[in-house]
Formats: structure tokens, C-alpha cells, sequence
């Protein structure tokens, strides 16, 4: 890995404080033991979140390309002493170093309008539709299409349509979607 690599679009910035937490926890219904995936989690806000919900006897693997967030990412876990996220260095196109179908759940928390206007999709859900077991939950968060800030441009939002419609090509099944604050709304998916 190069280290002398930019930093990723959108580095830096989380939509977590935008967010109704308590909301999230309920839809993803996700349970002690479990194992996520929060890809391009950036400084760590919802992996930190989601660690809570799985206990100790789950694993969150924390998965960014931006080095310095993970690294402050690190410095949480230390500080809390969370023993259950596994930070990694890893582009999201590429290879990512967990084993096949043992995620139970994967988190996109507003990246997948970065990946779209990247032209990286395709790569993604399709390493995603690998990593989840049969049956698991890929959840995706966005900013709702609307003029902003916060959040990105409202030309590279993507509508709840749109993500559906992107996402469902490769085998998965929408599940469900709600509003999670003023400016997010989460879709479910379960692969097939």
C-alpha cells in the first residue's frame, strides 16, 4: 500500500451525529456474536457504535483506504478498550482480508454515492455479495436527495430509487427503508 496516497474522498467527514443511533440499532436488529463489516468507515464513529451492540463475542471489521483515520480510529479502540474491531488498511476494489461469506452484516454509511460517482460500484457490490454470508444484511446510509449541506452535492445524491435499483442487480432483496434523521434515510438489503 502506497502511503503517499490522497486522502479519499469524503475522508474525514462521518454522518453519524446526523443520525438517530437508537433508530439504526433497532432496524439492524443486530445481535450479540455477530459479525460486520463497516467498509469505508472512515474515522470509525458508527464501527465504535456498532462494537457496543455486538459485545465481545462479536467482530467488527473497520475497513478504510484513508490510513489517518484508522490510526485515530486505533486510538479510540485503545482509549475505550474495545477489544472487538479489527481495523484494516484496504482498498474496497480490491482485495479485503476476510474470509468469504462470513460477514453478517455489512454497513455503507454515506460512501456508496462516492463509489457511484467513482465509477467503483460494480467492484464494490460485488466484494460485498462475496463477504456476506447467505442471508446477510448489506446496509446502506445516504444523504436523502435534497439540497444541502450538510452532506454532499445534491447532483451526486442518490435517490432511494436509485440505490435500490443499483444494489438489487446483484442479488440482493430491499428489505426495508426509514428515515434515520433529517438528512439520512437507511435502505436494508438481504443477500439472496
Amino acid at each position: 500500500m502506497n502511503n503517499n496516497q490522497k486522502k479519499p474522498k469524503g475522508a474525514g467527514k462521518s454522518s453519524f451525529e446526523l443520525i438517530d443511533p437508537k433508530k439504526l440499532a433497532e432496524i439492524l436488529s443486530l445481535k450479540s456474536g455477530s459479525v460486520v463489516l463497516d467498509l469505508a468507515c472512515g474515522k470509525g464513529a458508527y464501527s465504535i457504535f456498532l462494537s457496543r451492540i455486538v459485545g465481545n463475542e462479536g467482530l467488527l471489521y473497520a475497513v478504510d483506504l484513508w490510513k489517518d483515520g484508522l490510526l485515530l480510529l486505533e486510538e479510540q479502540i485503545e482509549k475505550q478498550s474495545i477489544t472487538n474491531i479489527m481495523p484494516l488498511l484496504a482498498d474496497t476494489t480490491e482485495q479485503i482480508d476476510i474470509d468469504d461469506y462470513s460477514v453478517d452484516l455489512c454497513l455503507m454509511a454515506t460512501v456508496l454515492h462516492d463509489f457511484e460517482e467513482a465509477n467503483q460500484t460494480d467492484s464494490v457490490l460485488r466484494k460485498i455479495k462475496t463477504l456476506l454470508r447467505p442471508g446477510g444484511c448489506l446496509a446502506v446510509i445516504e444523504f436523502k436527495k435534497i439540497e444541502g449541506p450538510p452532506g454532499p452535492p445534491i447532483g451526486i445524491r442518490l435517490s432511494e430509487d436509485e440505490v435500490e435499483k443499483m444494489v438489487t442487480e446483484y442479488a440482493f432483496t430491499k428489505t426495508k427503508v426509514a428515515d434515520i434523521g433529517d438528512y439520512n434515510y437507511l435502505m436494508t438489503f438481504y443477500s439472496e
